[in-house]
């Protein structure tokens, strides 16, 4: 609200149009219109539909525009009191964020000779939000929410006696009401909420944070909560993979099974454990314990390994390359743009030969081609040019022909360049899902196998 006065001000005392459109605001690395506030250019539009008018134009436009509109002056000498009229007519009208009203309170607490520090830290951290929530990582009002959590496991707001209450509060009536003491310093908060961006920077591109983020949103609060107990430059991938790996089991659990996330297997358990990712004084070996020991007493290995056979969907996929990875201390990673690969064509020209070549029917046909073990991660332009190829030709041939899987940067992949058959058969599906369900079973229930694994 700050920043809009200052440029509805700026306008209202420039002499010219010229002078107005040099003072006010601008959106930085933004061309044209682009640059200026939602204000400014409303201003601007009328400024341009007014300038070449008569003044007897001009004139009629004014009695026409006050005979049709009333304007109001309010006027509060307690900014407090200012902010909650704005909050209030603007419900009229375009909704302000969480964030809007965050800030307008953490202004107010601010002293009149340090508004201007305040204005550009909080400038920064929208800045380094809106760079996080352009790669989908997070925005202002999820920062905001991964500092609630932090703060609430802190305090252990939800502890009721020997359980956890996982009922969460608005952001808004949190800052605001319940915890309305954190906007009595405005530069402490604004330290914390830093630091969750300067975090999110340093970990974005990690493979393993990659991984993690396409599973369940709800990771990161969780995830958030642990890393913050370190500084920034503390901060490694060795730390962050191994809880990104607890988490990952969990989720992976999540995945397959049809329970939901609110179910207490998942929700109450990551509340009741998130009192621990924040306190510096438990382990990373403690919680991985407490995650071996909610998985072996909730579910049953044989049960997860029947839901991993039928799986049907593609994020296991994922996983399942991870995993082999980790197993063939390779390093993974891929591309936003990676594309799941049917080593087995899904649709074909050649359909009917495919399935005679596999030894399957038309009618279990689908329902074959889309098991875990006839997917592999590969190369989006080298994915599409491959169409129906015969596994033959993709075994042998290079993505830089775009034409198979040798020299893939998929380590699966290229274990399948190698592989002892130039046929790839209903018994090889089944084969590999059943590789590929024990490799990820061994994951979720943390066996540390040191098998070695081939397709």
């Amino acid at each position: 609200m700050n920043c809009i006065l200052m440029n509805l001000k700026k306008i209202i005392e420039a002499k010219d149009f010229k002078e107005a459109d040099e003072i006010v605001y601008k959106t930085p690395r933004k061309k044209k219109d682009g640059k200026y506030t939602n204000y400014f250019r409303n201003f601007k539009f009328f400024y341009e539909k007014l300038y070449e008018k008569e003044a007897s134009e001009l004139n009629n436009f004014a009695k026409i525009f006050l005979s049709n509109c009333e304007v109001i002056e309010i006027r509060s000498w307690q900014v407090e009191q200012a902010i909650m009229m704005f909050n209030s007519l603007n419900s009229k009208g375009l909704p302000l964020s969480d964030a809007d009203i965050i800030s307008g309170q953490l202004y107010s607490n601010v002293d009149n000779d340090k508004k201007s520090e305040f204005n550009e830290r909080w400038k920064s951290i929208k800045e380094e939000s809106k760079k996080l929530d352009d790669l989908k990582i997070t925005d202002i009002d999820g920062v905001l929410q991964q500092f609630m959590y932090i703060n609430r496991s802190k305090n252990k707001d939800y502890v009721r006696e020997n359980s956890v209450d996982v009922t969460t509060p608005g952001l808004r009536r949190y800052y605001t009401e319940i915890s309305k003491d954190l906007l009595k310093d405005p530069f402490e908060l604004c330290k914390s909420l830093s630091k969750i961006t300067q975090i999110w920077d340093k970990i974005k591109e990690y493979p393993a944070i990659k991984l993690l983020l396409k599973f369940n949103v709800n990771a990161k609060l969780f995830l958030m909560s642990y890393l913050y107990r370190y500084k920034v430059e503390e901060i490694d991938e060795t730390k962050v993979v191994e809880i990104c790996e607890c988490l990952l089991r969990l989720f992976a659990l999540l995945e397959i099974g049809d329970a939901g996330y609110s179910n207490t297997k998942f929700k109450t358990f990551l509340f009741s454990e998130n009192l621990k990712f924040v306190d510096e004084s438990v382990s990373i070996e403690d919680i991985k314990e407490d995650f071996d020991k909610h998985i072996s007493e909730n579910w049953k290995e044989e049960d997860v390994k029947e839901e991993i056979l039928e799986y049907r969907k593609n994020l296991l996929v994922f996983l399942n390359e991870y995993i082999f990875c980790k197993e063939k201390s390779l390093r993974f990673d891929f591309d936003e743009n990676v594309n799941i690969e049917h080593v087995m064509p899904v649709g074909s020209r050649n359909k009917s030969s495919i399935q005679q070549d596999a030894g399957v029917d038309k009618d279990e046909f689908d329902d074959l081609v889309n098991k875990l073990g006839n997917k592999i991660l590969l190369e989006e332009e080298i994915n599409k040019s491959l169409g129906d190829a015969w596994f033959r030709t993709k075994k042998q041939k290079s993505v830089k022909e775009k034409a198979g899987y040798r020299d893939s940067k998929y380590a699966i992949a290229r274990e399948l360049t190698n592989y002892h058959k130039d046929t790839w058969t209903k018994e090889d599906i089944e084969a590999a899902t059943t590789e590929a369900s024990e490799r990820i079973l061994s994951f979720v229930f943390n066996k540390n196998s040191k098998k070695k694994h081939t397709l």
